[in-house]
């Protein structure tokens, strides 16, 4: 069982940047596929960005590449999600994720663990 705890979240205007933290505990870190989805008002929950056992490689949605870059220390048993060029259609709860999957973390339905979530909220 592991436990994910993210922050950093909050409101930028379109062009912002921010980091998101998202905090492990329990289980073994380095054992884990790590991710972010987000979940934006009445849309479903998407596949942001994901991270290899070893932090490569590194996937991301279409929607986000080349402006987002997640990252992962496992020594602090974090990963973080570096969103730069942020557009008001970033805006959304964005979810930490965890999976022991062999399969590529891509779904929401391959997904282990959750984070509670963090708004991000972008400003026109």
């Amino acid at each position: 069982q592991v436990q994910l705890v993210e922050s950093g979240g909050g409101l930028v205007q379109a062009g912002g940047s921010l980091r998101l933290s998202c905090a492990a505990s329990g289980g073994t870190f380095s054992s884990y596929v790590m991710g972010w989805f987000r979940q934006a008002p009445g849309k479903e929950r998407e596949f942001v960005s994901a991270i290899s056992r070893s932090g490569t490689p590194t996937s991301y949605a279409d929607s986000v590449k080349g402006r987002f870059t997640i990252n992962r220390d496992n020594a602090k048993n974090t990963v973080y999600l570096q969103m730069n060029s942020l557009k008001p259609e970033d805006t959304a709860v964005y979810y930490c994720a965890a999976t022991t999957s062999i399969i590529p973390l891509r779904t929401p339905g391959g997904v282990h663990y959750w984070g509670q979530g963090t708004q991000v909220t972008v400003s026109t």
